[in-house]
């Protein structure tokens, strides 16, 4: 028994086997880094190619594409190399880490409400308006604003 993956291809719906998914991953992950295509115009073709490929090869809906088929449609395709060398995309240094920081410039009282806004990337009126219901229905205590206030570190 093999285990199966649905997927959406250049708008359909195909059932492939698990190695078949990964193998048609690899292969348009490694087209996708060659093509400059900026609107995404030239793999919507691709994909919509390898559909094609795809619908000609199985004869029901019901029937699951194979490692082999995905072997057939790409040598169909051609090599990742055929659409342009491949493009490297340069790692920072240092890791990007997301901390949670009492903002500096969207601040009322001590930035708590900024800075929650902030990490969570959300609008700070929004953060605000919460947070005064929550104070008026009693679910936010003062304590918890004064205690996020101490622990929650300025932004530098």
């Amino acid at each position: 028994m093999k285990e199966t993956t649905n997927a959406n291809i250049g708008g359909r719906a195909f059932t492939l086997d698990k190695d078949a998914f990964e193998r048609l991953s690899d292969y348009l992950s490694d087209v996708r880094s060659r093509i400059t295509d900026p609107t995404g115009e030239t793999m919507a073709d691709i994909e919509g190619a390898i559909a094609d490929i795809f619908s000609q090869s199985l004869s029901s809906t019901m029937m699951v594409v194979t490692i082999e088929m995905v072997e057939r449609a790409i040598a169909r395709m051609g090599n990742p190399d055929d659409f342009g060398p491949a493009r490297t995309v340069p790692k920072s240094t240092a890791p990007y880490t997301r901390q949670l920081q009492r903002s500096r410039s969207e601040r009322v009282f001590a930035g708590v409400c900024g800075g929650i806004a902030k990490y969570f990337n959300f609008d700070t009126s929004i953060v605000r308006l919460v947070m005064l219901l929550l104070f008026l229905f009693g679910g936010l205590s003062l304590w918890v604003y004064i205690l996020l206030w101490i622990i929650i570190p300025e932004e530098k």
